[in-house]
C-alpha cells in the first residue's frame, strides 16, 4: 500500500510540473513577469516562491526541519528573476531538489516525524501538506498562462468543446487499472525521446 502511494504522489507531482512547463513553453519571455497589479504575484515571482519552499522542505528532508535558517521567505516575493533562463533554473532546481527527495524515500520512512517550524508531521502528512500547496500554484501559473495567451492558449487538459468526444474514446475502451496521469507522462517521454 505505501509503494502504491509513493509511485502516485510522484507521478501527481510530475503531471503538475508538467502543466506549468506547458504554461512556460506557451509564453513569450517577457511575460513570465507580468503582474496583472501590485497586489498580484508574476510567474516568476511564483516559481521564486515554489522554489524557495521546495528547496527548503526537502533539503536533508528526513534529518533537519523544514523552514530552513538560510531560507528568506519574504525575498521569494520580490519580483527579481527577469530573465527566461533564470526563471527556468529556478523552477528546474526547486524540483529537482523536491522529486529527488521523494523519489529517495522507502516505504518506512512514510511513518516517520519530521519537523516544519518545529510542529511534527509524518512524512505522508508532509507530502499531503505539499500536494495541496504546489498543485495551488501551478493552477496560478496556468490560470495567468490563460489571461495573458487568451485566444491563443493551447488548452492542457480536455479543450472547450470536447468533453463528449473525449468520453465517448475513453468509454470505447475496455476498463484497465492506471493512474490517470500515465496518458500525459508518457505522452511528454515520447515526445522528448523525439526530439532527443
Amino acid at each position: 500500500m505505501e509503494a502504491d502511494y509513493l509511485n502516485s504522489v510522484i507521478k501527481q507531482f510530475e503531471y503538475y510540473k508538467l502543466l506549468g512547463d506547458k504554461t512556460m513553453a506557451q509564453l513569450p519571455d517577457d511575460k513570465l513577469t507580468w503582474q496583472y497589479n501590485q497586489e498580484s504575484n508574476s510567474i516568476a515571482t511564483i516559481i521564486k516562491h515554489l522554489s524557495g519552499n521546495m528547496l527548503s522542505r526537502w533539503t536533508d528532508f528526513l534529518t533537519t526541519d523544514g523552514e530552513k535558517e538560510w531560507r528568506n521567505r519574504d525575498a521569494e516575493f520580490d519580483n527579481t528573476i527577469l530573465t527566461k533562463a533564470a526563471i527556468i533554473k529556478t523552477w528546474e532546481d526547486g524540483w529537482n531538489c523536491f522529486l529527488g527527495a521523494l523519489k529517495r524515500l522507502k516505504e518506512d520512512d512514510l511513518a516517520k516525524i519530521v519537523y516544519i517550524r518545529n510542529q511534527g508531521h509524518t512524512v505522508i502528512e508532509a507530502i499531503n501538506r505539499q500536494l495541496a500547496h504546489y498543485p495551488y500554484h501551478v493552477g496560478q501559473i496556468v490560470f495567468i498562462g490563460k489571461m495573458i495567451l487568451n485566444e491563443n492558449w493551447q488548452s492542457l487538459s480536455i479543450p472547450k468543446g470536447n468533453s463528449t468526444s473525449y468520453n465517448a474514446a475513453k468509454f470505447a475502451k475496455g476498463k484497465s487499472r492506471a493512474h490517470f496521469t500515465d496518458e500525459y507522462l508518457k505522452s511528454e517521454d515520447t515526445k522528448n525521446s523525439e526530439n532527443g
